[in-house]
């Protein structure tokens, strides 16, 4: 069986194999079929600054390692680079070519790295903001972006003031407090509610903007909102399937349509977790979900256990993917017993672990190669580590509480 050490041991071998370019620098990724080499290759490179994708800048062959990337990176903000990994047993069972981008292993831990870095260049370039000025940056989130924010807004020269609901798992907050964020939590509410996350870290922006505040220079304290979105863009000459979760649905939509404009057969599927609405609005056009039943909610974000993804509302992220002509092809619901399950059988088959998301996406990418059939190549994210989900998805009284105590071992996908 082909393992992740094997693969990424092969990655690195052609990643530091230098050859001289113009402008746009390739590497060659060669994709595992079961226990060989499949005859084709992907081809990718960097779309964009903030875009997604294998890539290397190299300068040639006499150059050393520590230099070229040396010459790459001018700061941890800059560091974007994540592999491509097949995941060799879900490949084996479908027959399919299952890849998984390893956005888990980006600086700040998520795919949100590059949102952080885009909207705070973004907002540096509008002269909204100027890094050790003492100008700070502010965001209501759920964990993810907030912690890539932390981390680039240090890197940068800047504050972070995140406001997240208080029923999100224990290390994320721990891990935004390490990185210097102040954090305020908030009770979950329902979006139209004042005192959504989102809608206190708006107004937080806003107090700071007006309270004439100034730095030991005398200049004005900025505080700039962050109001997510994501445009992200990846590079692959063959692939049949995208599958993606989606919270406000910036990543979804940004790949997405830079995906479907080279590749117009690609079918983009939605992973949706339970509680979410989304999953009935691909396929009837209706935001609902079961959960939202009179006398059946039990909390107000999204209704389970996964965090990161699902949403009850449609953002203008999502309604700029659902505007789009034949843009998602299919959505899957993905239960929490079906999270729990393919987490704990894909760290007992390949040593990954993974969070909640990320379980979300591979569920999706099996279903999605099962209904393609074998010698198809799907793509999801691998997009959030167990780490971050120690104390809630990963944490077996947690989940015994729940009513989610896996039941499947071995080698089997019997739990779906």
């Amino acid at each position: 069986m082909v393992s992740f050490s094997d693969i990424n041991n092969d990655l690195r071998r052609l990643l530091t194999d230098g050859r001289s370019s113009e402008s746009l620098f390739y590497s060659k990724i060669f994709m595992f079929e079961q226990n060989k080499v499949a005859s084709t290759a992907f081809w990718l490179a960097l779309a964009s600054v903030a875009g997604f994708g294998v890539w290397t800048q190299l300068r040639s062959r006499g150059t050393s390692r520590s230099q070229r990337q040396a010459t790459q990176l001018k700061s941890i903000a800059d560091a974007a680079e994540t592999p491509l990994v097949v995941i060799p047993s879900l490949s084996r069972i479908t027959g399919c070519t299952i890849v998984g981008k390893m956005e888990m292993l980006s600086v700040g831990g998520s795919s949100k790295d590059r949102l952080a870095r885009a909207v705070i260049e973004q907002a540096e370039s509008d002269h909204l903001i100027t890094p050790h000025q003492g100008h700070i940056i502010v965001e209501g989130t759920v964990g993810s972006t907030g912690i890539s924010l932390a981390t680039i807004a240090n890197a940068k020269g800047y504050k972070a003031l995140i406001i997240m609901p208080d029923d999100q798992a224990q290390e994320k907050y721990e891990l935004l407090t390490q990185l210097g964020a102040t954090i305020e939590k908030v009770r979950p509410v329902s979006i139209a509610d004042p005192n959504h996350f989102v809608r206190v870290a708006e107004r937080r922006a806003k107090e700071i903007n007006e309270s004439g505040k100034r730095n030991s220079d005398g200049n004005p304290i900025r505080a700039f909102f962050v109001n997510q979105f994501e445009t992200p863009q990846v590079g692959i000459k063959s692939l049949d399937s995208f599958v993606m979760g989606a919270g406000t649905g910036g990543t979804l939509a940004g790949v997405s349509m830079f995906l479907k404009s080279k590749m117009q057969d690609l079918r983009v599927v939605l992973a949706d977790p339970e509680g979410s609405g989304l999953f009935h609005k691909v396929k009837s056009n209706i935001m609902y979900s079961p959960t939202e039943a009179e006398g059946t909610r039990k909390r107000h974000q999204v209704d389970t256990i996964v965090e990161g993804i699902g949403i009850n509302r449609v953002t203008h992220n999502f309604q700029t993917a659902l505007k789009q002509p034949n843009l998602i092809s299919n959505a899957v619901k993905v239960t929490d017993r079906e999270a729990v399950e393919m987490s704990r059988f894909i760290l007992r088959n390949d040593g990954l672990f993974c969070g909640s998301s990320t379980a979300v996406h591979l569920v999706a990418a099996y279903r999605e190669a099962m209904q393609l059939g074998p010698g198809h190549t799907v793509l999801t994210f691998l997009c959030d580590s167990g780490t971050r989900h120690l104390t809630k998805f990963w944490n077996d009284k947690y989940i015994k509480k729940a009513g989610l105590e896996p039941k499947s071992s071995g080698a089997g996908v019997d739990f779906l």
